[in-house]
């Protein structure tokens, strides 16, 4: 982690299944990308995952430990984003095609030991469906958590604007769903999705950081890199010490062109402002 942050803090890169780089996240090859990242100082990598396949542990293992980072999450954005399969698509193939896939990520982070997330794959709803389609979310994602659980991972559902998915917009709402499960689950806050929602980001921290396993960072209004003085970051960064939150950061944002350049930039903003800390 960076001196003066007590977290470890993760950039975003895709795994080597992926398409295509994911647009918020590390726009290299996987190992280049790790490797630019171990230069700049990060701590490791959320990565985000396509079709998980029955090596990809060892391979994915092996890439990030020669570039001295950890794996901190399993991402699952590019089962909706590359391949449009969702959890509330009106095709039941399409639906169990997404939780196959879903399933496959969790079983990838449990032999990792780590979390996996989940955010847009869980999809929107269609007029005059609405109350059959989250139902079907509800209990996919029921069956999401349990064999995350099972495989020894965890879930971590991320709070997500309405613009992205149709349901669980708050971390409220998506806090009530994962204390309903019958397995422990966690939430992803992202200062992005909060702030589209009109929710406070420091008074969500400071209300659901136990819960949190993962807070994904990004300035404000553009979804950009971080920049030095921003004065929310210092008074994020307390809340969740105060709050006595105890999982990492990730700097989820455009690359604006140049990721290199917009990693360097989030990380010196971040440290910058972990400065606070030791006042």
């Amino acid at each position: 982690m960076t001196p003066r942050l007590p977290w470890p803090l993760a950039y975003p890169v895709s795994g080597d299944d992926c398409a295509t780089p994911m647009p918020l996240g590390f726009a290299a090859p996987l190992a280049e990308a790790v490797g630019h990242l171990a230069e700049l100082g990060y701590d490791g990598v959320e990565v985000q995952v396509r079709r998980a396949g029955p090596h990809d542990a060892e391979r994915l293992a092996r890439t990030v430990d020669a570039a001295c980072l950890r794996v901190l999450g399993i991402g699952t954005g590019p089962v909706a984003a590359q391949d449009r399969l969702t959890l509330t698509d009106p095709s039941a193939d399409v639906r169990r095609h997404a939780l196959s896939r879903l399933l496959g990520a969790a079983r990838l982070a449990a032999e990792l030991g780590v979390p996996v997330t989940l955010g847009q794959t869980r999809g929107t709803f269609l007029p005059g469906l609405r109350d059959i389609q989250r139902l079907w979310a509800e209990r996919a994602v029921e069956r999401l958590a349990e064999a995350a659980h099972t495989h020894g991972s965890r879930l971590l559902l991320e709070p997500q604007s309405c613009a992205t998915t149709s349901l669980w917009h708050t971390p409220e709402e998506t806090s009530a769903f994962i204390d309903a499960l019958d397995v422990p689950a966690g939430l992803v806050l992202d200062t992005h999705h909060l702030d589209a929602e009109g929710v406070d980001p420091v008074r969500a921290v400071t209300r659901h950081a136990p819960a949190t396993g993962c807070l994904q960072l990004a300035a404000p209004a553009t979804r950009g890199p971080l920049t030095v003085g921003d004065p929310r970051l210092p008074a994020l960064l307390k809340a969740l010490r105060s709050a006595g939150f105890s999982g990492w950061l990730t700097l989820e944002h455009t690359q604006d062109g140049h990721s290199h350049k917009a990693a360097a930039r989030s990380w010196t903003a971040l440290d910058d402002a972990a400065a606070t800390l030791t006042t």
